[in-house]
């Protein structure tokens, strides 16, 4: 394998840029700094700000924020709480998906009433995918609407062996159905959440060494792995009502680059599940000249130098990592090179133009 290895631009399906609303934990100009810094390329950004992307209005103007501030590409979800169906049709070509959930978390985006959801996987259109927060028993519910009302749906985060032997489950009825893990949920456990206790707050919860096993033992069925990038203050975090989630965009490729050094994981298995995949899932077509070259030997320690994510943290600190970014190039534009950004906020573009 040749030490300076060039990679397609990653493509990671979920973050939370934190813009608008909460700027001081992140921005759209930060979190796709981190992003290139991370090798990553394009990023699509969930839609539990805190005024929710729940109307035509409020999407538009997170679209212009993202326009003005973005250094990576990008691409927004629109979200519901089950009474904005009427907006879907206005919504759906402007958006990498509909992002529903079905499990509680962070703010009022929790849709539980079944007539609710009903009404939401019949009125989406099926050109887009509906991108599910789900765990457990959840995860069956969703595969059924999907089934009876003949949708693609795409299982984020998945954590346990029950969620993936549940997507697996819809798949062998028919359903088409997705999904993505995340780095935290590959390779911490709960015993992490024991040691670190606010700081391993996320959603879903860390899973067992058990569950960790079994999600490596079938990496195969995994579509993607995506960050959930979701980034919080160290007070925050720290506080007695600590938010969930953890920063993840500059140390996802370090992170599964060492996979690789270790022997756990294939190159062509990154490739598959930050690139292939995600663009076969949301129909982005596949530009060349858009990669990540990377220092496959280059070993250092997370955390030794700054981060650019403004939450200044990783759950990773002091972990050793072999592969190192070196250059981010966009369109044949060299974005990023060395740990400097090269290019001024705006530079990234939309990928769903509507």
């Amino acid at each position: 394998m040749s030490r300076i290895l060039s990679l397609p631009g990653l493509i990671d399906i979920h973050v939370h840029l934190r813009d608008p609303g909460q700027t001081h934990k992140e921005d759209f100009f930060t979190g796709t700094c981190a992003a290139l810094a991370g090798g990553v390329t394009t990023v699509f950004d969930m839609p539990n700000n805190v005024v929710p992307i729940f109307t035509k209005v409020a999407l538009e103007e997170k679209m212009e924020i993202a326009r003005q501030k973005a250094v990576c590409d990008w691409g927004l979800y629109f979200g519901t709480d089950g009474k904005n169906t009427h907006e879907f049709q206005y919504v759906a070509n402007k958006v990498a998906g509909l992002k529903v959930y079905l499990t509680s978390t962070t703010g009022n985006y929790f849709v539980e009433d079944v007539h609710l959801l009903k009404n939401i996987f019949a009125t989406w259109p099926k050109i887009k995918p509906i991108v599910v927060h789900a765990e457990g028993e959840k995860i069956n519910l969703a595969c059924k609407l999907a089934l009876r009302f003949k949708k693609k749906i795409h299982v984020t985060h998945i954590a346990t062996r029950e969620a993936l032997e549940n997507v697996l489950l819809g798949r062998k009825k028919g359903l088409d159905v997705t999904c993505d893990v995340t780095p935290h949920h590959l390779f911490l456990t709960d015993a992490y959440a024991k040691k670190y206790q606010n700081l391993a707050t996320v959603k879903p919860p860390l899973g067992s060494q058990k569950d960790v096993d079994y999600l490596w033992d079938h990496l195969s069925d995994i579509d993607c792995i995506a960050t959930d990038h979701a980034p919080h203050t160290q007070e925050e975090k720290k506080s007695k009502n600590s938010p969930f989630g953890m920063p993840g965009l500059e140390i996802m490729l370090p992170l599964l680059m060492t996979a690789v050094y270790e022997k756990r994981l294939y190159i062509e298995d990154i490739i598959r599940m930050t690139n292939t995949n995600p663009r076969r899932i949301f129909g982005i077509g596949q530009d060349p000249n858009t990669y990540t070259e990377i220092d496959s030997e280059e070993d250092y320690t997370i955390g030794e130098s700054s981060y650019f994510t403004k939450c200044g943290w990783s759950p990773f600190e002091g972990k050793r990592v072999f592969g190192k970014v070196k250059n981010v190039f966009i369109a044949g534009r060299k974005v990023y090179s060395e740990g400097t950004v090269l290019v001024s906020a705006g530079f990234g573009k939309n990928h769903f133009f509507g």
